[in-house]
């Protein structure tokens, strides 16, 4: 994570926004940041976002942070959330898979690993509306971005995520099946981030 350094450009990168949250996050909760889970995780964040990936297939729920990573009508605290949308909505479903086939373990056995990948994924999201979120003062009622940010809701996206996670388990010995509800998910996941960065400003 800390190796990886988005590339430089003109104007506020949305990517870097991202990242630079992450980071903070890491430097706060370093010895919580352990686990096999956690590790899956950011693998497929970095295989997303790391330009040395080039030529794989970027996931839909990643594509919207890129299109708009430079609009000069998305805020800060917007890519923040749609990049942390990525992760909880589609990336760590798959990331639950992942380490189960690795440890040889049915989602089960990580309950409580994924309650600790949870945790810092709620800490990364107190984090982006601590750095990034306007203050009061500035944040009136009518303002689009606090109906946009009303939207989404991390807690159910990381339950919908563990659900996801159960039945692409099960749907491991039907690779036909596994890969569409796979396809659905990322689709799903891609639709939420574009949303979250409908420009504000």
């Amino acid at each position: 994570m800390r190796s990886f350094r988005p590339s430089a450009g003109r104007g506020e990168d949305g990517i870097a926004v991202f990242h630079s949250v992450c980071l903070a996050v890491l430097d706060t909760q370093a010895g919580a940041v352990s686990g096999v889970l956690a590790a899956r995780l950011a693998e497929r964040y970095l295989a997303a976002v790391d330009p040395a990936a080039a030529g794989h297939r970027m996931p839909d729920c990643w594509r919207p942070l890129f299109q708009y990573r430079r609009h000069p009508g998305v805020r800060p605290v917007q890519f923040a959330l749609a990049g942390l949308s990525a992760q909880a909505g589609h990336d760590l479903a798959l990331a639950v898979v992942d380490t189960c086939r690795t440890l040889r373990c049915a989602p089960a056995d990580l309950a409580d690993e994924f309650d600790r990948v949870g945790s810092l994924l709620l800490m990364l999201e107190e984090r982006i509306g601590e750095d990034l979120m306007p203050g009061p003062e500035r944040l009136e009622v009518t303002d689009p971005l606090t109906h946009l940010m009303a939207s989404w809701n991390l807690e159910r996206a990381c339950e919908a995520s563990w659900s996801a996670a159960r039945v692409l388990w099960r749907l491991r010995d039907v690779p036909s099946l596994a890969a569409e509800f796979e396809q659905r998910l990322d689709a799903g996941a891609g639709l939420v981030g574009r949303c979250l960065l409908t420009p504000c400003r």
